[in-house]
């Protein structure tokens, strides 16, 4: 799984002039991961912003780090997903990943903001993972039945979801248990 997604993402970063440098990049995969498909795990870096290019010398020194270390990232690939996705729906996920992977690189930092938006278009990812997992609990919209939210654990919404409006009509949240583990 890794081997194939590393050489994938390194075809897609000469494809879609992704600017990552793969050396600080580590990977793992996660058997327990059930909402994301993937993530960027990276430090957290304070005042970093995306659009501000980081200084990572000077960032270092505030953090009290080397610079290599503190650009040092983990893609984290959740089995699951992998098992379950198509090629396509895998190659898509990891070019949304790329997209974190260079955030992080330029700016010190990554999110879902309108650049991620603008970034993922241009190389044909998508913003949102497609579920892969079932989630105990479905929340729909009592007029419409559209599925407004997912949980896999138990949260304020699922325990209060009659406190919430749904954002397609809104109108009151239904909960139900799926009956997943």
């Amino acid at each position: 799984m890794i081997l194939g997604s590393r050489a994938y993402c390194r075809e897609a970063a000469r494809e879609y002039d992704f600017d990552v440098e793969f050396a600080p990049v580590e990977w793992e995969v996660s058997t327990r991961a059930k909402r994301r498909a993937a993530a960027v795990k990276r430090p957290k870096i304070p005042d970093a912003e995306v659009g501000d290019p980081i200084d990572w010398r000077a960032a270092a020194d505030r953090v009290g780090s080397s610079p290599e270390d503190l650009r040092t990232c983990t893609l984290s690939l959740t089995w699951a997903a992998f098992e379950s996705f198509d090629v396509g729906e895998w190659t898509t996920t990891l070019r949304h990943e790329l997209i974190h992977v260079e955030q992080f690189q330029r700016y010190g930092t990554t999110d879902h903001g309108p650049a991620f938006e603008d970034r993922a278009e241009a190389v044909d990812a998508s913003v949102r993972c497609p579920p892969f997992a079932d989630p105990k609990y479905v929340l729909t919209c009592a007029d419409c039945g559209a599925v407004v939210g997912r949980r896999y654990r138990e949260c304020k919404l699922v325990r209060q979801h009659d406190q919430y409006r749904s954002s397609c009509c809104g109108a009151s949240v239904a909960c139900s248990e799926s009956g997943a583990e």
